[in-house]
């Protein structure tokens, strides 16, 4: 028997490869990263999302990382499907403003679609814009991580997972997220995350989006990211989720926007003003059953680059 997340994996593949539109519900809504952000109704997401992607992208089709679906434990519930892609082609055409390459292309996203009845009634969906104007050799940001296509999961069964208790996955998650949320301000540290009963693994990887990179261990990550990112937001709050769920020894959470928090330190190359900010974030996880081993991390930075008063050349709509 095709399950729910079979179902809905099969008919956005036909979405991508054939517009086929069968998936979206006829009132689905999507809340895009920018510049799209909130599109309404299924001819408007076929319209100003989907057909444009087809136009830029020859040969576009879908790569899947992670494919996986559930209850949602948030108090907005639902059944959702989250995953991990890499929308593919060669960009031989103009996509919201940025020029083409002419070679392949990989643009990835994170994704939740909250399911009724068998189709798509709601999206969120954030794609990394400023890593495709890497791939065509305009970064609009300062390197720190070591920029990359996101890889599948080291134990190649993240779609459509088979193996792993989904409620001990995301209570994990739960955990980390709450003892990370308080951390130390002269060292950054939070309890719990690192050691033998950490809930890190010690040869975690994290991989971000543009302007973070991809980083190995927990040294890396704080080299690469959460030491620049405290620095520059020291009273970020997160947590603020509109979607929870386990699924196996994976687990998805994003929240829209999660995090809010006024900009102290300089970052992504622009000097600080103390401005209130917000952040879209979408976080993907594989746990051993004990800790983290990888986490996949799509956060709406155009976005946040676009409210810290940052230009990005050769984005726009």
């Amino acid at each position: 028997m095709i399950d729910f997340r079979s179902e809905i994996r099969l008919g956005l593949d036909r979405l991508w490869r054939h517009g086929d539109a069968g998936v979206l519900a006829d009132r689905a809504f999507a809340d895009l990263a920018w510049p799209l952000n909130r599109v309404e109704g299924r001819q408007a997401i076929l319209d100003r999302f989907i057909a444009p992607l087809r136009a830029a992208f020859t040969g576009l089709h879908r790569r899947d990382l992670l494919f996986i679906g559930g209850r949602n434990i948030r108090e907005t519930g639902g059944t959702w499907c989250a995953c991990v892609t890499h929308y593919v082609g060669t960009f031989t055409a103009p996509l919201w403003g940025i020029a083409p390459s002419t070679h392949l292309a990989f643009l990835r996203a994170g994704e939740f679609y909250r399911v009724e009845n068998g189709r798509i009634a709601e999206i969120k969906i954030i794609f990394d814009l400023p890593d495709l104007l890497r791939q065509c050799g305009r970064m609009p940001f300062p390197r720190i991580g070591t920029e990359l296509a996101f890889p599948a999961p080291a134990t190649q069964d993240g779609l459509l997972p088979t193996i792993g208790n989904g409620d001990a996955t995301i209570g994990i998650i739960n955990g980390m997220i709450a003892d990370l949320h308080v951390y130390d301000p002269k060292t950054g540290a939070s309890k719990g995350q690192t050691g033998t009963d950490g809930y890190w693994h010690e040869d975690m990887m994290w991989y971000g989006p543009a302007g973070i990179g991809s980083n190995f261990r927990w040294d890396g990550f704080v080299q690469d990211h959460r030491a620049s990112f405290l620095n520059a937001f020291p009273d970020r709050r997160g947590g603020n989720h509109y979607c929870r769920f386990g699924d196996g020894n994976y687990a998805a959470i994003s929240g829209w926007p999660s995090m809010t928090m006024t900009w102290q330190g300089d970052y992504l190359g622009l000097e600080a003003d103390g401005r209130a900010l917000t952040l879209r974030v979408m976080d993907f996880y594989r746990c051993d059953g004990r800790q983290i081993c990888e986490n996949w991390v799509c956060l709406d930075y155009g976005d946040l680059y676009r409210q810290m008063g940052g230009v990005i050349d050769g984005i726009g709509i």
